[in-house]
């Protein structure tokens, strides 16, 4: 529990670190340094916070919710071992609304501050949560009927053992990795480092909190990254039970540090697409989760 937890803290500075050297190094720069991320929500923590003339409640609670929300998600993944500090029946289905409850939130502090370059924003991250959604389902749906688990600690544990098995298994992982993405707000769906009102999706729902709070909502991003990382590495983790819980964990923990590289070099490699495209995008991961639905009915002779 005290190391989950402890995991669930300080990893995200270091996944968010990585991600930035990795993209350094495609540019050939040396980049910042890895903790940089810690250094800046200490110097945003020292701020203090500016409100909106017409900003009420949501905008100062928005922050906390947002950041409790992803704090509990992540006691519900297996970011260290095979079990978690939470886990009961059809936790997935807790975890999907307990992200929704964040992201209300947020919403309705961009709401509140009565901008309408904020609204704009939350407009789109309505739309594309509501998308990826029925991917995150359908995935989690999948390897639950495809392991006979009900739980995140055990339908994750999920390995292909033949051809059917290993269709269900990538395209669970295809559509993970692309609710990582949308939900993050990483490249190619938004870009975390844009200044461009009229194509960020995120960034712009933030702009009028500051200090503190703007600290706070940075942090429970990165917590968020690295609950999805959290989620691949266990799917993908090649160790069995007869493995030691310490070299179990070492391993998760180097997946989701891995997942971070790749998070860098598709973000160095692809360009942030146009707003039209992203449903699109994210129909690739309905479709991947749909395949390997169809390919576990296939198995159990679903459909004979």
């Amino acid at each position: 529990m005290i190391a989950h937890a402890a995991a669930l803290l300080v990893v995200p500075i270091i996944l968010v670190g990585v991600v930035n050297r990795t993209k350094s190094c495609w540019a050939g720069r040396k980049g910042v340094p890895l903790l940089q991320a810690f250094y800046d929500i200490v110097r945003l923590a020292r701020k203090r916070p500016v409100y909106s003339s017409v900003a009420t409640v949501f905008v100062k609670a928005a922050p906390s919710v947002v950041l409790g929300t992803a704090v509990v998600s992540g006691l519900l993944v297996p970011l260290l071992g095979r079990r978690t500090p939470l886990s009961f029946p059809f936790d997935f289905v807790f975890f999907a609304y307990t992200w929704g409850l964040g992201r209300i939130f947020l919403m309705l502090g961009a709401l509140d501050t009565g901008s309408s370059f904020e609204g704009m924003g939350a407009s789109r991250e309505a739309t594309y949560s509501a998308l990826v959604e029925p991917a995150f389902f359908l995935a989690a749906g999948t390897l639950a009927a495809a392991s006979g688990k009900s739980s995140f600690a055990q339908l994750l544990r999920f390995r292909p053992d033949d051809p059917a098995t290993a269709v269900v298994w990538c395209g669970c992982l295809v559509a993970l990795f692309v609710l990582l993405q949308v939900e993050s707000a990483r490249i190619p769906v938004d870009d975390p480092s844009t200044h461009l009102e009229l194509t960020m999706i995120h960034e712009v729902m933030v702009l009028d909190h500051s200090g503190p709070d703007l600290a706070v909502i940075q942090y429970a991003s990165a917590i968020k990254m690295t609950v999805c990382a959290g989620l691949l590495a266990a799917l993908l983790n090649p160790l069995d039970a007869a493995a030691g819980p310490a070299l179990f964990a070492a391993a998760n923990l180097g997946l989701i540090l891995g997942a971070g590289i790749v998070i860098g070099t598709v973000e160095s490699l692809i360009a942030r697409l146009k707003l039209r495209s992203i449903p699109e995008y994210i129909f690739l991961a309905i479709s991947a989760a749909f395949v390997a639905l169809l390919a576990s009915t296939l198995r159990r002779g679903g459909l004979g």
